[in-house]
């Protein structure tokens, strides 16, 4: 009885001995596998909210793949042409949300300026936020354009100071979705007519609209572009 029970304990002590050393075998495996690496996409150096990306401003870096998230950028093609919507640190692997296709911010060297409303002839009823405008300049001395470079839009507000859009089904949202059908709804489901429009600018293109249009000499007719929504596609 004794010899029968110093077999099973013997037997028992065995199967626990190689559970153990499989044990240990399955976390030095992980541990090799969390010591790999994979490259992913960082600044050169310290990049500030609005700044537009190319090539120059990033490199690859090695991470381990136990630090590795699905939010960060692995390609350069992810981030080139996108622009930071908060600012991007030395060395630190930039993450998907921390970048925008539709240049909402000013860039560097521009400002987010309200256009007043005297200075306005005209405003394409169809304009969004996120959207580029081409901006002419009517006076006494005939039509002519004011800026040759397209104008990006920063928002678009109503009388009650509330973004014009349709409240269900956000343009920028469906926009942001690459969802054409409902964005070409929203626009026409919008909540109100434009009262109000900032335009990103840099102070010389401010300037040269202030001084043409501050004496009424001239007013400003904006017209919505879609050139940029097809260069994207």
């Amino acid at each position: 009885m004794s010899r029968r029970r110093n077999l099973l304990i013997s037997l028992v002590a065995g199967i626990l001995s190689c559970l153990l050393v499989y044990g240990v075998y399955l976390l030095q495996v992980r541990q090799v596998e969390l010591q790999q690496t994979t490259n992913v996409v960082v600044p050169k150096s310290f990049i500030k909210a609005g700044t537009l990306i190319t090539s120059d401003m990033i490199e690859m870096k090695p991470i381990f793949i136990g630090s590795y998230d699905e939010q960060m950028a692995s390609r350069a093609e992810e981030v080139i042409g996108r622009e930071a919507v908060v600012p991007l640190g030395t060395n630190e692997p930039i993450l998907h949300w921390k970048l925008d296709r539709f240049q909402l911010l000013p860039r560097e060297g521009q400002y987010t300026f309200q256009v007043p409303k005297e200075y306005i002839l005209s405003i394409s009823n169809g304009i969004r936020a996120g959207d580029r405008v081409r901006i002419y300049l009517s006076g006494k001395a005939g039509p002519r354009i004011m800026f040759e470079e397209e104008i990006v839009v920063a928002s678009v507000k109503s009388a009650a100071n509330i973004e014009v859009d349709d409240p269900n089904n956000t343009h920028f949202l469906s926009k942001l979705n690459g969802d054409e059908e409902k964005m070409y709804a929203s626009r026409r489901e919008a909540n109100g007519n434009i009262e109000q429009i900032n335009l990103n600018l840099t102070e010389e293109q401010w300037l040269r609209m202030d001084d043409a249009c501050r004496n009424q000499d001239g007013k400003l007719v904006i017209a919505f572009s879609n050139m940029s929504d097809i260069e994207e596609r």
